[in-house]
């Protein structure tokens, strides 16, 4: 189905304050920083608490975006060829359209919500299903205001059934994603206290949720839950006789269309066996905890409802498998673990912390670090009295409570006999005192409602001290990247290449820098190196450049576009997101040229045409890499290069109904090949203040100084030998000071042995005796004034890092990379 941007406006009622031409849309945009095809996007200015959208609007056109919906009057005399619509409010129309595009389908609808549960669910239903629909569902637990819409606007012909989950946390939300999902089955997992805070009673909650159902034909729920049995009873009597849904429940207790009869754990799996229509029927799930039975058995009733044999169902339930969730896991100082849940704060979420906290065995002592709970429905007194009891049940040796609630309720855990409590007013007041606050072999749970920024604590806590330290020059970093813009055309895009870590200077600081100064892309090596991006708060579209079947899961959590280059990797992300129900998910095509390394040939493009005629894939850009574009001698095979990328693309471009990106280019490329600029180059050592094309004309400054400090001087006399294998031979009288950086920080053991030197007051000292783990010995006899904790300069400022990469016989690139992430990075601007 097709929409045109004057269907649109009919759609939802816009004023048109700029009409330009019937543009086709396809993407419907609210974040400036997911723009992948511009031309068909249409974006919907919302306004948020610490956004507008209405910002972005000169942003995104000169991105190529040429469709806007707005609330406010803008410039459009900087707007010429665009189409702007005026409507009231900009998330009612986002809701309207989507709704109007939900009524175009006859289809199964199953329509989720509930207090928890529903993306397990979810998720559980579509691989129970899969095989017998084309499902399309909600990613991840878009259930929101903004995330139901944009999880209905993919719904097309091909579909056979829609899974979609609703999310409320304000009374008149559910009436507006009812209109939207249409959902003609629905299921009500339960209902608890999380979201609360915008709700009278437990009650009001209940009936709000089931405004989602008041025009399904099938009501999938559990009718031991008091509330939710009285509230189905209610809405269904007030419905006209026949309009009624069918009441599909199930019970542990009392009759229901599917009567559980026992539940039977043993090991790591649990039966259920039920009545149903008089016969005696049963399942077996790999998982033994009370959520996971009873998401099984909403999942069971709706395989039941759909007709689907009991001997299929048999055999998908036994193979159900976890579903990925936020609770994330670490390594912290001290061989601590820490486990970071700091996304909300309420009973049911921190049982199944605290559920995740008992499992771990890493550690005997466990340690709760927790937040005010915001949640309304039961006194303060109650509320505290019922995590005391949590927190005595799973043996948590300490609690530490941040914010004036818990802190005013702290008798309440001093009676319940935790052995060591702490309580503070605020994040900031714990991380002055912490320093104070002992963490060693112990696992601590970080649990809190967001506005607590109890990330802050997590970085902490996971924060390595160490005297040799890694100084980056941010203003450096900026001047480098401005050096490098002046030799493009004013739309050649700039990808910054941080992957191994920045080459050595941090990931999130550059990532933030470079995004600061609106570079267009980034990339990094693994997933990993992308996930850290984004959990620092790096909103760039990411290229990941060696993706693995292993981290498809955290591209997709993550947003992260891997690099596809090779019939075997591209065919296990096809059928991963062919198995997640994901479509037009952004990719990037390697093709290779002659650096052979990696990339599809032009033999293998019969392959990949094929897989890109797919609706999996949005290809954002093609490219390859140069073998030798630093080097004058092979600048015939570097066009060659060239002009075979160019063919091999061309040949891409003739099955893509889109333009994308073309990229050839490295940090020597862009130098010395301003032709195969085209239209994005990477840019790599050179932000460092490397210059690897051996021209000299850019003004390029070093931007990392790495420092240690002596720990230890000592006077050795004649024939006595230094460190390991007594390489070190003194042939006169010698002081030496002993430096805190070894191979373990990635100070090369060739520099051993006079090899390389190192700066002490202003003088070269060089290297004496073989370098070891964690030491390297230097020769100071002949510098004075040196004393033991001075300062020592390993590389930059005066001993550039290029002239130490000689002393090692490697290459700049090789000495920044091998920094051990033990080393503290600082951060400075001029």
């Amino acid at each position: 189905m097709k929409y045109f941007i004057d269907n649109i406006a009919s759609i939802i009622k816009a004023k048109w304050l700029v009409q330009h031409d019937n543009a086709l849309i396809e993407q419907l945009l609210i974040d400036s920083r997911k723009l992948i095809f511009p031309q068909s996007s249409l974006f919907f200015a919302l306004k948020g608490p610490r956004r507008d959208g209405h910002t972005f609007i000169n942003q995104l056109y000169q991105k190529g975006v040429r469709n806007f919906v707005v609330s406010e009057a803008v410039d459009v005399s900087a707007l010429s060829g665009a189409n702007v619509l005026q409507v009231s409010d900009p998330l009612q129309a986002l809701q309207n359209l989507v709704a109007a595009h939900r009524k175009q389908f006859s289809l199964p609808v199953i329509g989720i919500t509930g207090s928890n549960g529903k993306t397990i669910v979810k998720e559980w239903l579509n691989q129970l299903l899969e095989e017998q629909y084309t499902i399309i569902r909600s990613p991840k637990s878009y259930n929101s205001q903004i995330g139901v819409p944009l999880s209905v606007w993919p719904l097309n012909e091909q579909h056979e059934l829609a899974i979609f989950e609703a999310g409320i946390s304000l009374p008149g939300e559910m009436e507006q994603l009812q209109k939207i999902i249409q959902p003609t089955i629905g299921i009500f997992t339960n209902v608890g206290e999380a979201h609360s805070e915008g709700f009278v009673n437990v009650r009001q909650k209940v009936n709000e949720k089931l405004q989602l159902f008041r025009h399904v034909e099938t009501l999938i729920y559990c009718q031991d839950d008091h509330e939710i049995n009285s509230g189905v009873a209610a809405v269904w009597q007030q419905l006209p006789s026949n309009k009624r849904f069918e009441i599909f429940s199930w019970s542990m207790v009392s009759e229901a269309t599917l009567q559980i009869r026992t539940v039977y754990k043993e090991g790591v799996k649990t039966t259920i066996t039920a009545s149903y229509h008089q016969q005696e029927i049963s399942i077996e799930i790999p998982f033994t905890d009370n959520a996971s039975v009873e998401n099984a058995i909403h999942c069971w009733c709706v395989m039941l409802h759909l007709k689907v044999p009991q001997e299929v169902i048999v055999e998908q339930m036994q193979q159900l498998g976890p579903v990925a969730m936020r609770l994330e896991l670490k390594k912290g100082i001290n061989n601590c673990s820490i486990i970071n849940d700091s996304y909300s704060a309420d009973l049911s979420s921190f049982t199944i912390a605290l559920d995740f906290l008992s499992q771990q065995q890493q550690h005997e002592k466990k340690t709760v670090i927790l937040s005010d709970i915001l949640q309304s429905g039961r006194s303060e007194k109650d509320l505290y009295a019922e995590v005391a009891r949590l927190l005595q049940q799973r043996q948590v040796r300490r609690l530490i409570g941040i914010g004036e609630r818990i802190s005013h309720n702290q008798n309440i855990f001093q009676g319940a006999g935790i052995p060591e409590l702490a309580f503070y007013s605020s994040v900031d007041a714990f991380i002055k005192e912490l320093m104070h606050t002992p963490f060693k072999d112990e696992t601590i749970l970080l649990k809190g409602a967001r506005v607590f920024e109890l990330e802050q604590i997590d970085r902490l806590l996971q924060q390595k001290v160490h005297q040799t330290v890694l100084e980056i020059d941010l203003t450096a970093v900026a001047h480098n990247l401005k050096q490098f813009q002046q030799l493009l055309k004013p739309a050649t895009k700039m990808m910054g290449m941080v992957k191994a870590f920045s080459y050595g200077s941090g990931s999130y600081e550059i990532a933030n820098a470079l995004q600061f100064h609106r570079i267009d892309y980034l990339a990094v090596a693994y997933a990993d190196e992308g996930v850290e991006l984004r959990k620092a708060g790096i909103n760039l579209p990411v290229m990941v450049m060696n993706p693995e079947e292993s981290t498809f899961d955290v591209l997709v959590q993550y947003n992260l576009e891997p690099d596809l280059y090779s019939p075997g990797i591209l065919h296990l992300f096809e059928e991963y997101v062919k198995k997640q129900g994901i479509q037009q998910y952004p990719v990037h095509i390697e093709l290779e040229t002659g650096m052979n390394r990696l990339g599809f040939s032009m033999a293998e493009l019969p392959v990949l045409t094929d897989s890109l005629r797919s609706p999996f894939f949005k290809v954002q850009s093609v490219f390859t890499h140069l073998a030798s574009s630093e080097d004058p001698q092979h600048d015939a095979y570097t066009n060659e290069q060239g002009e075979l990328y160019l063919k091999m693309a061309e040949q891409l471009q003739a099955v893509l109904s889109y333009p994308f990106i073309r990229h050839v280019v490295n940090t020597a490329g862009i130098v010395r090949h301003p032709k195969w600029h085209l239209d994005m180059v990477r840019l790599g050592i050179g932000l460092y203040g490397g210059d690897s094309s051996g021209e000299g004309g850019l003004d390029l400054r070093e931007v990392s100084t790495l420092k240690s400090t002596i720990a230890q001087i000592k006077d050795l006399k004649e024939g006595e030998t230094v460190s390991y294998g007594r390489r070190g031979v003194v042939t006169k009288d010698t002081r030496i000071a002993t430096v805190r950086i070894g191979y373990a920080d990635g100070y090369p053991r060739r520099l051993g042995n006079g090899a390389g030197k190192m700066l002490v007051n202003g003088h070269l000292a060089p290297v004496i005796g073989t370098v070891c783990m964690d030491m390297t010995m230097i020769d100071i006899t002949n510098i004075s004034h040196v004393e033991e904790g001075d300062e020592v300069i390993v590389f930059g400022g005066a001993l550039p890092v290029k002239q130490v990469a000689h002393w090692a016989q490697t290459i700049p690139y090789e000495l920044l990379a091998g920094i051990s992430q033990r080393v503290k990075r600082i951060y400075f601007e001029e």
